[in-house]
């Protein structure tokens, strides 16, 4: 019986910085086996492709690919756009079934196909080609080689593994650019003893951060909380957040705070900055212990129910009695005399 079979396609776009004599390239993307970066000149190696254009214009470039094992490798070459991964706003590219937009549709390398001698490098030339309607400002993308094998897995199900590893693009077309940032819907949940000041407190503040305009964005998000009559409760910089904001791309991000207050009202305040732009959101907060808020809901709710009856039974006690209406007389019929019955 064949078992299950899963295929999981992983685009890894990782940096190796090559110190001391390595061979390998500096800044090569490399994931042990193989690497991919730009030829580099006789005057200094490139990190990474840093290109720019015009509407129109069509550059040429190239493009090495080192097998580092001791048997052939043979890959597919494709040019991807890049994103930001939802998960921490990581750089990540497009995987080759996907609908490209910038470099991934601009980009031709001049082979589809690639096969790479053990401890061999191959030089691919590749054309890129941005249209005339072009947007201004920068289009990050990547030279891909995807290895075509995959890697069979084990157990009741099989899970397969292709692997892929790219050369980053930061490619900017000419024209006017806007840095822009935006950052909102912003969310906060407690997590409090149920006892106060027994057990730690601790505040999740959860935010999406959008890069609004059309140039890659190095962000800084700095927290401040203010609680009641103005108190600083916390104010500090941020870890976590993306380095690169890609045009267009938007992360959810979290933040604990360790150590919130058990009990108080405030606001908290998130301010995104990059060079050239600046944006705010506050969100307000309520800390209160869950013992103490049922005691104050239970409290509240005897509260009106004793009020409820206090009133009805005032109510009854000034009430008027209505008075109950005369009885009107039975009028008698008169007698007949004597003499008419006669």
């Amino acid at each position: 019986m064949r078992k299950p079979y899963v295929l999981l396609l992983s685009i890894v776009s990782t940096l190796c910085l090559a110190l001391g004599m390595s061979t390998a390239p500096a800044h090569a993307a490399d994931n042990g086996s193989w690497s991919v970066y730009p030829v580099a000149s006789k005057v200094a190696a490139r990190p990474y492709f840093y290109l720019s254009a015009d509407p129109g214009q069509t550059l040429t470039d190239k493009v090495a690919v080192a097998n580092k094992t001791g048997r052939p490798l043979t890959f597919r070459l494709y040019a991807a756009d890049a994103y930001n991964t939802a998960r921490d706003g990581g750089f990540a590219v497009r995987t080759l079934k996907e609908r490209m937009h910038g470099v991934g549709a601009w980009a031709r390398p001049a082979m589809s196909r690639v096969t790479v001698p053990g401890h061999k490098t191959v030089t691919v030339p590749f054309t890129l080609h941005v249209p005339r309607g072009a947007e201004p400002g920068d289009h990050p993308g990547a030279i891909v080689a995807l290895d075509e094998r995959v890697d069979p897995g084990s157990g009741k199900l099989a899970l397969g593994v292709q692997r892929a590893v790219g050369a980053r693009v930061y490619l900017r077309v000419s024209g006017p650019t806007l840095p822009a940032i935006s950052v909102g819907q912003m969310h906060i949940s407690h997590h409090q003893p149920l006892v106060p000041g027994f057990g730690d407190s601790t505040a999740t503040i959860g935010y999406t951060l959008r890069n609004t305009g059309n140039v890659t964005l190095d962000p800084k998000v700095e927290l401040k909380a203010r609680g009641l009559f103005g108190r600083t409760l916390l104010d500090r910089d941020l870890t976590g957040v993306p380095s690169e904001l890609l045009p267009g791309q938007r992360v959810r991000l979290t933040e604990t705070w360790h150590g919130a207050p058990q009990l108080d009202w405030g606001d908290i305040t998130l301010t995104a900055t990059a060079p050239d732009t600046r944006q705010s959101a506050s969100a307000s907060f309520f800390a209160l212990p869950w013992l103490l808020a049922g005691l104050v809901f239970v409290g509240g709710v005897v509260t009106g129910v004793l009020l409820v009856r206090a009133r009805r039974g005032r109510a009854r006690r000034s009430a008027p009695v209505r008075r109950s209406p005369r009885a009107l007389p039975t009028p008698s019929r008169p007698r007949s005399s004597p003499s008419a019955r006669r």
